[in-house]
């Protein structure tokens, strides 16, 4: 799948996908689920946070 195929399924721009791809940008929670949903799986699948903190 294009990265512009994928922005057109999800309703942003293709810029912005570049940008996820890249960890430029934190989608919101519903890009996210949207992203998911194409791929038939879930948010968890597709994300993951590493928190740049330590504790």
């Amino acid at each position: 799948m294009t990265q512009q195929v994928l922005a057109e399924r999800v309703g942003v721009t293709r810029q912005t996908i570049i940008a996820i791809e890249k960890g430029k940008y934190s989608p919101s929670l519903e890009v996210a689920f949207k992203i998911a949903l194409v791929f038939g799986t879930t948010v968890d699948a597709v994300f993951q946070y590493e928190s740049n903190t330590t504790h």
